[in-house]
């Protein structure tokens, strides 16, 4: 564990969020399956850390009720049910696009529906986070969505904005420091609802396992 793990840890515990450190994705994977239970309810955001990690293979399995959003073949009537479960479901489980030194979350959403998780309704919220994600500070972290975070989501769904195209936020065209609401006004955009989360009332809810490993955007 570096210098910088330790002291978004030390931050994270600090601001009432539970942080637990996996040097790799296998010991990320034993530490969920330590925190599940036979049975649980567990929805998710979209997430390539997830995914890459292992951690969606085991969520997804037939050992817990997992109401997956994004299965083939899903009718819209129960995708819609599927976002309803977040609310009040044993297990939300996400990533986040930036964590900073002082312990703050930073995530964007075009729907809100994970951000809306993580601020409220899901029993316990579960991050992945890669140590790719951590940074110094808000702005850094804001700038990493526009940067990279941003850009390689609007490849992976094949969104049509500008920063698919670009590899940045238009908004870095003309300003090396644009203000969070500024870019693109497509409506396939995905930077619309911002939230970032600070001391956490609840101790024990938001849970982060930061993994030494890149994972995800």
């Amino acid at each position: 564990m570096n210098e910088q793990i330790s002291k978004v840890m030390k931050s994270l515990e600090n601001n009432n969020i539970n942080a637990a450190y996996a040097e790799t994705k296998e010991e990320v994977c034993k530490i969920v399956k330590n925190m599940l239970f036979k049975g649980a309810v567990i929805t998710a955001g979209g997430s390539m850390s997830l995914k890459e990690s292992g951690v969606w293979d085991i969520i997804s399995s037939p050992e817990y009720d997992f109401r997956d959003r994004s299965r083939q073949g899903i009718s819209e009537e129960e995708r819609s049910e599927a976002y309803k479960a977040a609310i009040g479901c044993d297990f939300f489980f996400c990533s986040s696009n930036a964590v900073t030194e002082n312990g703050e979350l930073i995530n964007v959403d075009g729907n809100a529906n994970r951000i809306s998780s993580i601020a409220f309704g899901p029993k316990k919220v579960v991050m992945v986070v890669g140590v790719n994600k951590l940074v110094k500070d808000i702005d850094e972290g804001l700038l990493r969505i526009k940067k990279i975070a941003a850009p390689k989501n609007a490849v992976r769904l094949n969104t049509g904005t500008p920063c698919q195209k670009l590899g940045h936020c238009i908004a870095l065209e003309k300003s090396e420091c644009p203000a969070m609401t500024d870019g693109c006004k497509s409506p396939r955009r995905m930077c619309i609802e911002y939230l970032i989360s600070g001391f956490h009332k609840e101790k024990g809810r938001l849970n982060i396992i930061l993994c030494g490993e890149t994972l995800g955007y």
